[in-house]
């Protein structure tokens, strides 16, 4: 049986890469203690996370979708070690590394996977060459120490993702938004990394220049056998890109499903809601069903399904007592009507329209 560097034992037979189990991450936002005696407030805990669970399999991609603030960066943060979980595990390749405490133990594993940021423009230093900015992981991992063999593996990096090896002699402010996502995807290959976790790596670039980067991607993993998840709140590009998707809303997975049949089939009304708002290009009068409602406050959400003051299928047992996540047909569903039935069932084929946009992306 595998072994970790700290004699922890795990079964790890036909396991995924990655396993999320009950993550949970909490913030402290209280005002300090004497404003709080003061005024006579209590603490106020933002629940970001709160307790979701899914499997990454190896060579394929996991998608995270909802609205903003429904905690898929934080998820993000939490996998890749930038944020400490409240409860809950991370397990890669078997190993818990949120019980990893020691900067021995977790660098290998660090090595093994890194991420990719959504802001090409602030995740580059400007004040360092391209060279030195994608020869860091390779050095900081002492994968090599030779300084001339180093420079080589950066200019393969530079080239497989599309550039030339001589920009490795310019500074990030000489590149265009699509070639700095470039540079973060070479920096992030510099480890030989197994596990990419991309956090909207195409919302702050051109649509055009969106494509070349998410088919750079593809091929990258196609290539490199890299397992991805996917953070994103664009549709088409989750339709194109990925494998298996969760829905999120207000720190809790709703809904998870492999790609196709949830866009073909969504349960949860959320999922739906989420779907509704692709345009219907073909104009095909299918039928919507309005959501109203804003999300409400993360500090202070609804009682019982957090969804239940915008959702139309809503009943006292929603107001009250909060959905357990259940298996409906191949989908993993936490939603009281959906269990009782009382959501009729849909086989909707994607529309053209939606086809057009996750080809166009």
């Amino acid at each position: 049986m595998p072994e970790d560097t700290a004699g922890r034992r795990f079964d790890q037979g036909d396991s995924p890469l990655v396993s999320i189990r009950g993550l949970a991450r909490y913030f402290d936002i209280s005002k300090p203690l004497l404003n709080r005696v003061i005024e006579g407030e209590s603490r106020q805990v933002l629940k970001a996370v709160d307790g979701i669970s899914f499997d990454i399999p190896r060579g394929k991609t996991f998608a995270l979708v909802g609205e903003s603030g429904c905690g898929k960066s934080t998820v993000a943060r939490c996998i890749v070690g930038l944020y400490r979980p409240t409860a809950g595990a991370v397990l890669f390749d078997g190993v818990d590394m949120a019980a990893i405490t020691s900067r021995r133990e977790i660098m290998p594993l660090r090595r093994r996977m890194q991420m990719i940021f959504q802001d090409p423009y602030a995740s580059l230093n400007p004040r360092w060459r391209i060279a030195d900015i994608v020869a860091e992981p390779i050095i900081t991992h002492k994968l090599l120490s030779d300084r001339k063999a180093i420079r080589i593996r950066v200019d393969e990096l530079l080239t497989h993702v599309g550039l030339a090896a001589r920009d490795g002699e310019k500074f990030p402010h000489e590149f265009s938004g699509g070639q700095r996502q470039r540079i973060s995807i070479a920096r992030a290959l510099a480890s030989n990394p197994e596990f990419l976790v991309c956090d909207e790596p195409t919302s702050a670039l051109d649509v055009s220049v969106q494509a070349q980067i998410l088919n750079l991607m593809k091929d990258l993993q196609r290539e490199l056998g890299l397992t991805y998840l996917l953070i994103s709140h664009d549709l088409a590009v989750v339709y194109n890109f990925s494998d298996q998707v969760g829905v999120m809303y207000l720190g809790r997975m709703v809904e998870s499903e492999n790609a196709g049949t949830l866009f073909r089939a969504p349960r949860h009304p959320y999922t739906r809601m989420l779907l509704d708002a692709i345009p219907d290009l073909d104009l095909t009068g299918r039928a919507r069903q309005p959501v109203a409602g804003e999300v409400p406050d993360p500090i202070s959400p609804p009682s019982g399904c957090t969804f239940h003051p915008r959702c139309p299928h809503a009943n006292d047992r929603c107001k009250s007592e909060a959905p357990q996540t259940i298996m409906h047909g191949s989908a993993r569903v936490a939603c009281h009507a959906v269990e009782e039935g009382r959501i009729a069932s849909v086989d909707r084929p994607v529309i053209r329209g939606q086809a057009a946009q996750a080809e166009a992306t």
